[in-house]
């Protein structure tokens, strides 16, 4: 997230000049928009869970050994390890795996100290761009350990689909926007005018904001230094979170991303119709045991937005063997794939909008 470069033997000398803290610089996907006619409820409930994973999916991390620009030693790499930790100690859904190959990886984590620290937003990870990483870091994580975890946590944020907290448009931040972008303009940013402002100054699009209220300690929210904000009045001297995962922090994660109970997954059977009687963001998940090897379809029905995965039901780094994200059109989710004689899978549905409950359903044949 940030590091304030006081921190080096140079600057503890001087004591004297205040130096910004360095910023992470996101990578923020564009806003989803819909055809005309998609009304404005709907679309408020879809872009919400836009970019968070189907929940019970198991993110899979490699870190790159080349270009040694790229690479760092075991000690910063034990800093993302224990990051990832934290996040899973939190009791959520959502699993991570390091994995050996590049191949197998869904996030692909750098570590070059020439280009800032910055991660995709959730699923935007899966986009296919031709620079490889999904996530930099861009400087020492072990020079201050507490600086240092706090960056690897909010990146690691950043990947599970939350955004910077600073730019929530409930805060009612008025920014000295001169101030702002001479501030990251100065080292040790060094950030363009367009970079400050889709980090800064921009807000979040309401539709996409978790509740309606600001949390000024998130994790996902930078320290400013006195000067940057005009109010509330309480901030002109500046901000700065208490580091670490706030309880706002805890608890929309939890929201999110709930513990998945292994015992009692109700099973789905071949050609039998099973209604979802969710509410929106909320996910249904099935056992469905394949008879035969053959090709088998998953399929909604019903007025409603569902995101819906199949995997393989084993333990360990499997990805979805599939996936389909029907919301905001007039179709409904569907899967056609082939599958292995007794073995087990995992269908995994979430609805996103339903004009009312209990009017969706899936089945299998």
């Amino acid at each position: 997230m940030t590091r304030n470069t006081n921190a080096g033997k140079a600057s503890r000398a001087k004591a004297t000049v205040p130096v910004s803290p360095r910023y992470c610089a996101a990578k923020f996907p564009p806003v989803r928009t819909f055809a005309p006619g998609v009304e404005a409820g709907r679309v408020r409930l879809i872009r919400q869970t836009a970019d968070k994973w189907i929940n019970g999916t198991t993110l899979r991390y490699w870190f790159f050994d080349k270009p040694a620009r790229w690479s760092a030693p075991n000690a910063q790499k034990n800093v993302v390890r224990d990051a990832f930790r934290r996040w899973k100690a939190l009791g959520i859904g959502l699993d991570f795996a390091e994995v050996k190959n590049r191949a197998d990886a869904d996030l692909r984590i750098a570590f070059d100290q020439t280009d800032g620290s910055w991660s995709y937003i959730g699923t935007d990870v899966r986009t296919k761009r031709s620079d490889p990483r999904t996530m930099n870091f861009g400087w020492d994580l072990t020079e201050d350990p507490k600086e240092g975890m706090d960056t690897a946590i909010h990146e690691i944020g950043h990947t599970l689909g939350f955004p910077h907290e600073h730019q929530n448009p409930f805060a009612g931040i008025v920014w000295n926007e001169p101030a702002v972008y001479a501030s990251l303009a100065a080292p040790p940013n060094r950030w363009s005018k367009s970079t400050t402002f889709h980090n800064i100054i921009e807000k979040i699009v309401p539709d996409t904001v978790q509740g309606s209220d600001w949390d000024a300690d998130s994790v996902m929210h930078y320290p400013f230094e006195a000067g940057l904000i005009d109010k509330p009045l309480k901030y002109r001297n500046g901000i700065t979170p208490a580091g670490g995962l706030s309880a706002r922090d805890r608890k929309w994660a939890l929201q999110f991303y709930p513990p998945i109970k292994a015992k009692g997954t109700p099973r789905l059977l071949p050609l039998q119709s099973t209604a979802l009687t969710l509410a929106a963001g909320q996910q249904a998940n099935f056992l469905f045991k394949a008879d035969a090897s053959r090709v088998y379809e998953f399929r909604t029905f019903g007025s409603a937005d569902t995101v819906m995965a199949l995997y393989e039901n084993k333990s360990g780094s499997s990805a979805a063997i599939a996936e389909d994200d029907d919301s905001g059109t007039e179709r409904n989710a569907h899967i056609k794939t082939a599958l292995k004689a007794g073995k087990e899978y995992v269908l995994r549905v979430r609805l996103q909008y339903a004009k009312s409950s209990g009017k969706t359903a899936v089945m299998a044949w």
